[in-house]
Order: structure tokens, then C-alpha cells, then sequence
């Protein structure tokens, strides 16, 4: 839990890796996931280093690997679901011996598949050739054989001798979609010299550039003369169309079906044989090519680590440097401990930790629970090195003020059920592989929706809505009998109002405040929405004071661990002062009325924010207690006090701590021999320039967003109240113009008419009340959080320790 309140304690440390375990040292590490190394080549082109060509090595056989998966893909029978399985156990990083023989064997498994695939298509082709040949002499056999001689035309002239006319016939296969432009074009071009017939296939082929299965449509052309012949055959080109040849005699013809019938029985044995083969090839590759590509990736990832490195002085050892958590440097060494073993190096390899000027990254340990939570912080920005985490105290206020503005039990129900079907679910791979991105969000911040859904069910346990309904675990407070004892109400009042008034200080009217949550005689009240928005407010306000308080609170911490005391006393204190004796002082004015004044006092009580500005403009009025003008003023001069303390408390510290430290520095460079010219002291570090200007304008931009933060972001909780709001007026208003008119109906009519009624019910709330308003109540309370809440203590300018380590890069690889 330390570290999840802050970061873990990183280090930054130099590696010596003997050249000879280097490689397997550095696997250990990518298998333990522990460091993150940095780049001590910066200079160095990416072409130029020491192991780019084991990385080119690597990188040919990842595109042998996608050959291979796409082949899988594209001739795999049955088709596989999904991309392929990753291998189990996870196989770890080969061995230089080990790469050389999937090298091999992956290179002759392509070389096979490429050279059966290529057959299996040439295989293919010709059998999709032969049938449509056979097809065409079948379809148009019946035509030429019952042919008669050509009729003369009417006109006599070119066709006087028919007898010396020649018919010539050009068949073939076109595309249906082809056919009526092809049929066009054709009688335009030749002016009708010219027979055409159309005949569709009764199977499908293949088609050869697509693959897609076509029910080709048979030709047949009928013409006579040269020049018809020229252009019926460059039409034919011009459409793509496959023709063939066809023997005017009927015995020819014959005896080509009899041909191609054999040619096509033949071929389907040789494909047959081909695709069982092909199979065999492509299980052989399922089987191994998970394994090949996982120990690829590893090695090319080790490869481009030790790229990052720097070669020794006598190159007999490769230098890294990391960032490694403190608490895993044994660890760390028992890695570089293994990795010498296996490679059976007699020196071992071992770590230095240096010093470090640069902030070093931010590193908490998360889970499924947590990550959630802190995927919205990190959203804002990564935290500083050993600053306090807002992620810890997210898990509780994200929920709670989401609830806030989201109270209703049966919609925080909805949710629960939700959240408990994705947690219970949570190890299901298809859940776990979804490619829907909107799902996969969803299903992270599964246990965000359960605690927010949970929390929503108690703000609406205590505003007493459920689908906006009330309901009655206990006996009201509120009694209407001392009403009509103390004659107030009697039948001739009855008769003249609609709206009657019960009046609390009638003795028995109101006898005890509801055990939990809100009186649900409220939902019957006509001022029901005006008590819902006093008491919703005044919440809301206090809610947020509270909220911002513990967030300046939480900058106590990281000033603590930075060392920056003067900060406590120059900016925390102020700041407190400043929020809690103005806007601290008001929640004590409402929760003072709460307590103090009872329901029978309800027409005398005295006005908080009434109050509340009487108390700026030091004006007196009906007070809350004795003495109440006295404190006032003593809080406004606190607070005002406090703001020229914030304005120029840290910078002053600041400037006269630089003229202290310049003078002592002085006093330290005197030369220890006076006379000599010889001066054994180091030269003091040049130190950074003080800027006073810069920081006294810095302060004084703090200063002023802070005090006018203040009343803008109490002013921003008041969203809560809104929203809540809202939420309730719009469920209120789904059921009376919805679900009420279900409730109208009676006998077996009403009951279909409720159960369409109903149902659309469910859509809309479903769609408006738990899709809109739950993304909008999340939106709203990442606001508070991001601008009310972390501005008050948080920076989030740092980095993430991203370690070196083989999982992540796997699953970053693999396919959605």
C-alpha cells in the first residue's frame, strides 16, 4: 500500500555484461520484466550499430512468419476462428544455435508451401478452364447441331447466293454481370450481322483473378464475313470473356467432351492429392509457428537492448545502463547470476548503482482492481518521482461523487449486475480478445462500474429513489391526525383547497426525523422540489470543501519527502487558512443549522447565506450563537492575512536563502596555501541562476489562481447538485410519461399492453438514464477530480518506468 501512496524507489544502475552471456543476461531481465534501459548511443544512427544485422536477421524471418499466417488464412481447411493460438507454455529466447535452425526449417516450410500453392492454383486454373470449355460445347451443342441454312433476307442484293456464305462461330464464358453491355456493344458493332445466344452454366467456377465462386454465363456467336469476325473477337478481348475453340462437326465436338472429361477427372485426382498435401504442410505450420514467432520476438527484442548498450575499452564486455526499483536489485543480480550460467561464462556479469541528477520515472504497482483507477489519474498526467498518488484515494471519491450525481438504487443496481457478469467473466478469452474498442474500455474499469453502481444504490437508499419511485422501510415522521385535532384541517378546508400545508410546529405533526435517508412523504409533497434542491446544495457545497481540503492536505506529504519544510509554514498553512476560514466557516453555518435549530424553529432560524455575506461586509445581523460578529471578523482577517503570506512568503525564503548560500560559497573557494599558486579544493558546482523576477511572478500567478480557485471550484461541486437533479427529474418524468400508462390498463389487454410498455421502458432507461446521464455523471466527476481535487497538490509532469519485459511486447504484438 506504501507504494501504491507513493512511488517505488527507483535507481539508476550501470551493467557490465560479459560479451560472451550478455545475450542471455539480458533475456533473464526480459523475462523478469525489472529495467528499463537507456539509450547510451544516442548519436549512433540505427544502421550503424553493433547488432543491426541480427536485427535484419529477425526481422526477414517475422515476414517468412506472415507468409506463412497468411497462407494458414487463405488455404487452411477447416478455416481456423480467430488469429492463431499463443503457445503454451510461452517458449523462452533461442540461442543463437536454436535461431539458425528455425531459420532453416521456417525457410523450407515457405519454399514447400509456396511451391504446392503454386501448383494447387495452376491445378485450379486448368481445371476452371477445362469445365468451362466442357460447359460450352454442352450448352451450345443442341444449337449448331439442329441449325438449318441461313434465311435470305427480303431485300435481294448481298445475300442473293446464300450457298457461298460461310458461318463461322466464336464461344465462350462471360461474367453475368457483363452480359447485357457485352450483348449490347455487340449488336451495335456489327449492325446485326450477327446470332447471339446466352446460356447460364448450371454450377459455379471459380474465377481466376478473384477467387470468388461465378456462375459464368455461356455464348455463343454466329457470324459470317472477315471483318464481323475481327470485331466479334477484339469485343471479346475488350470484355475479358474466355473464349475456345469450336469444331463445326457434330463428331468433333463429341470427341472433345469425351477429352475433357478425362483431362477433368484426372486433374480433380492431382488436385485432391495437391490439397491433402497442402493440408498436411499448413497443420505442420500451425503447429510451430506460434512458438517460432514468440522466440523470434524475444530475440530481436534482446538484439535491439543490447544495441542500446556501449562496448568497454578492451570490448570484452558491453556497459548498460538501467533504471531498476531498489527493492528488486537482488533480483537484478540473481538475473545477471543465471545468465552467466547458461551461457557458461566463468566471470559473472554484475551492476553498479549510480548517482543520478535527473528525476528518475514513476513506477506503482497495479492489478486489475486498481488499474482502473489509475488509468483516469495517469490520464491527467503521470505523476513525479515520489509524489503522492491521487489513485489511492480515486477508488473511493470517483465513486462516491459519480453517486452523487447518479443516485437511484434500480439504475445503480443495473450497473452492479453489469460490473459482476465482466468480473466474474474477467478470465473468458473473448472477453479478454474483444476487438470491439468501446467493449474493451468498458471491460477494464469493470470494478470502476461496480463500485460506482454500488455507490449509487447507497445515494439513492438515502434520496429515496428507486426508478424515481419512493419507498417506505420505515414508518414516516410526519403524522397528518394532530392536524385535524388542532382544527387546522376540517371538512370546509378540505372542500376549498387542493393543496394542504402541514405545519411543523403543530405538537405531533413532526415527531422524529426519518432513521435513513430522506422522508419518503416528501414524494408526495408539492414542495418537494424545493427541499430536493435546498438539501442538495447545501450538500454539494459541503461535499466539495471537504474534497478540496484534503487534496491542499495531501501537498503536506510531497513537501515532507522533497525536504521543503519552508513550504509547509509559506504555502500549505496559507492556503488552509485562507479555504477553511471562509468556505470551512460556511459548512460549519450549515451543519450549526442542522443541529441546533429544530423543525418547530423552522420560521425563525436565521438565513446561512445571508450570514455568509454580512460576514464580508462586517454588517450585523440575526446571529447563529453568541459572539458569532467577534469570530467573523477574526476569520476574514486570517484569511486575509494569509494571501500576502501565499504572495510573498516562499519567494522572499527563496531569495535570501540564494544570498546566504552565495556568501558562503565565496568564503569556501580560499586557495589553502596562501602564498602558492597550487589550489587543492575541487571547484564547487556551478549552481542554477536565480531568477527573482521569475519567481516572485510565479508565486504571485499561484496566488491569484488559488484564492479566485477557490470560490470557482466551490462554485464547480455545485455540479453534484445539478446533475443530481437532473437525473431525478428525468427519471420521474420516463416513468409518469411511460410507465404509468401501462399501469392504466387492466385484464389481459393490460397485460400486453404493460409488457410493450415495459419494454420500451427498459430501452429508454437503459439508453438515457444509464448510457447519457452515467457518461455524463463520469464525465462531470473526472472533471472534479482532474481541475478541483489534484490541482490542489498534484503536479503530473513525470514519466513511466516502461521495464523491458517479453510479455508486454507480446501482447503489444498480437492481433485483436
Amino acid at each position: 500500500m506504501a507504494s501504491m501512496f507513493r512511488s517505488e524507489e527507483v535507481c539508476l544502475v550501470q551493467l557490465f555484461l560479459q560479451s560472451g552471456s550478455a545475450y542471455n543476461c539480458v533475456s533473464e531481465l526480459g523475462e523478469l520484466g525489472l529495467v528499463e534501459f537507456r539509450d547510451l548511443n544516442p548519436n549512433v544512427n540505427a544502421f550503424q550499430r553493433k547488432f543491426v544485422g541480427e536485427v535484419r536477421r529477425c526481422e526477414e524471418l517475422e515476414k517468412t512468419f506472415s507468409y506463412l499466417e497468411q497462407e494458414i488464412n487463405r488455404s487452411m481447411s477447416p478455416p481456423l476462428r480467430g488469429p492463431l493460438p499463443p503457445p503454451c507454455p510461452i517458449p523462452a529466447a533461442p540461442q543463437p544455435r536454436e535461431l539458425i535452425t528455425i531459420e532453416e526449417e521456417s525457410e523450407r516450410l515457405a519454399r514447400e508451401l509456396r511451391e504446392v500453392s503454386r501448383n494447387r492454383d495452376s491445378l485450379r486454373a486448368q481445371l476452371t478452364q477445362l469445365c468451362q470449355y466442357q460447359g460450352v460445347l454442352t450448352h451450345t451443342h443442341s444449337l449448331t447441331a439442329s441449325q438449318g441454312p441461313i434465311p435470305a433476307p427480303e431485300n435481294t442484293g448481298l445475300f442473293d447466293n446464300r450457298n457461298d456464305v460461310h458461318l463461322s462461330f466464336v464461344a465462350g464464358v462471360v461474367h453475368p454481370w457483363k452480359v447485357p453491355s457485352f450483348e449490347r456493344l455487340l449488336w451495335r458493332a456489327c449492325r446485326g450481322y450477327i446470332i447471339v445466344d446466352f446460356r447460364e452454366m448450371e454450377y459455379r467456377l471459380e474465377h481466376p483473378d478473384t477467387g470468388e465462386m461465378v456462375q459464368w454465363t455461356v455464348f455463343l456467336i454466329s457470324y459470317w464475313g472477315e471483318q464481323i469476325g475481327q470485331k466479334v473477337k477484339k469485343i471479346c478481348d475488350c470484355f475479358r470473356t474466355q473464349t475456345f475453340a469450336y469444331p463445326e462437326s457434330t463428331s468433333e465436338r463429341e470427341v472433345i467432351l469425351q477429352g475433357l472429361h478425362v483431362r477433368i477427372e484426372d486433374i480433380k485426382v492431382v488436385l485432391s492429392q495437391t490439397e491433402s498435401f497442402l493440408q498436411q504442410l499448413l497443420v505442420r505450420a500451425v503447429a510451430v509457428l506460434p512458438q517460432w514467432r514468440v522466440r523470434v520476438q524475444k530475440c530481436k527484442a534482446v538484439e535491439m537492448v543490447l544495441n542500446l548498450c556501449s562496448p568497454s575499452v578492451t570490448d570484452k564486455c558491453l556497459i548498460a545502463e538501467a533504471w531498476c526499483p531498489v527493492a528488486k536489485l537482488p533480483e537484478l543480480q540473481s538475473a545477471l547470476r543465471e545468465g552467466g550460467r547458461k551461457s557458461g561464462s566463468g566471470v559473472d556479469s554484475f551492476h553498479n548503482r549510480l548517482p543520478c541528477s535527473t528525476s528518475p520515472p514513476t513506477l506503482f504497482p497495479i492489478n486489475s482492481f486498481t488499474a482502473g483507477f489509475q488509468s483516469i489519474v495517469d490520464a491527467y498526467g503521470v505523476a513525479c518521482y515520489r509524489e503522492v498518488n491521487p489513485a489511492l484515494y480515486t477508488i473511493i471519491t470517483f465513486p462516491f461523487l459519480f453517486a452523487v450525481m447518479f443516485g437511484d438504487i434500480g439504475h445503480g443496481l443495473l450497473m452492479v449486475l453489469l460490473a459482476l457478469y465482466l468480473v466474474l467473466e474477467e478470465k473468458d478469452p473473448k472477453l479478454n480478445n474483444s476487438s470491439n474498442e468501446i467493449f474493451r474500455m468498458v471491460f477494464g474499469g469493470r470494478y470502476l462500474i461496480l463500485l460506482m453502481g454500488l455507490f449509487s444504490m447507497y445515494t439513492g437508499a438515502v434520496y429515496n429513489e428507486c426508478f424515481s419511485r419512493g419507498v417506505s422501510p420505515f414508518a414516516s415522521g410526519w403524522h397528518v391526525e394532530p392536524m385535524f385535532k388542532a382544527n387546522q384541517w376540517n371538512s370546509s378546508v378540505l372542500a376549498e383547497n387542493n393543496l394542504l400545508s402541514m405545519d411543523p410546529v403543530v405538537p405531533g405533526v413532526f415527531t422524529n426525523p426519518y432513521p435513513f435517508g430522506i422522508d419518503p412523504v416528501w414524494g408526495l409533497a408539492n414542495n418537494k422540489l424545493t427541499f430536493l434542491n435546498s438539501y442538495k446544495m447545501k450538500m454539494s457545497v459541503i461535499v466539495g470543501i471537504l474534497h478540496m481540503s484534503f487534496g491542499v492536505c495531501l501537498s503536506f506529504f510531497n513537501y515532507t519527502s522533497r525536504g521543503q519544510v519552508s513550504s509547509i509554514f509559506l504555502v500549505l498553512l496559507p492556503e488552509l487558512f485562507f479555504m477553511l476560514s471562509l468556505f470551512g466557516y460556511l459548512v460549519f453555518m450549515v451543519i450549526y443549522k442542522w443541529i441546533v435549530f429544530k423543525s418547530s424553529d423552522s420560521r425563525v432560524a436565521p438565513s446561512v447565506l445571508i450570514n455568509f455575506i454580512d460576514m464580508f461586509l462586517f454588517v450585523g445581523n440575526k446571529p447563529f450563537y453568541n459572539g458569532q460578529a467577534v469570530v467573523q471578523k477574526v476569520l476574514v482577517a486570517l484569511a486575509l492575512c494569509s494571501v500576502p503570506v501565499l504572495l510573498l512568503g516562499k519567494p522572499t525564503y527563496e531569495y535570501i536563502k540564494h544570498k546566504m548560500r552565495g556568501r558562503m560559497s565565496v568564503g569556501d573557494r580560499r586557495p589553502l596555501v596562501e602564498n602558492g599558486s597550487i589550489n587543492t579544493r575541487q571547484e564547487v558546482e556551478e549552481e542554477e541562476p536565480f531568477d527573482a523576477a521569475d519567481v516572485y511572478m510565479h508565486q504571485a500567478i499561484h496566488t491569484i489562481e488559488y484564492c479566485l480557485g477557490c470560490i470557482s471550484n466551490t462554485a464547480s461541486y455545485l455540479r453534484l447538485w445539478a446533475l443530481s437533479l437532473a437525473h431525478s427529474q428525468l427519471s420521474e418524468v420516463l416513468w409518469v410519461m411511460v410507465m404509468r400508462i401501462g399501469l392504466k390498463w387492466q385484464g389481459l389487454t393490460g397485460s400486453v399492453v404493460l409488457f410493450a410498455v415495459f419494454l420500451f421502458f427498459a430501452i429508454l432507461t437503459v439508453a438515457i438514464l444509464l448510457v447519457m446521464e452515467g457518461l455524463s455523471a463520469f464525465l462531470h466527476a473526472l472533471r472534479l477530480h482532474w481541475v478541483e481535487f489534484q490541482n490542489k497538490f498534484y503536479s503530473g509532469t513525470g514519466y513511466k518506468l516502461s521495464p523491458f519485459c517479453f510479455t508486454a511486447l507480446i501482447d503489444a504484438s498480437a492481433p485483436m
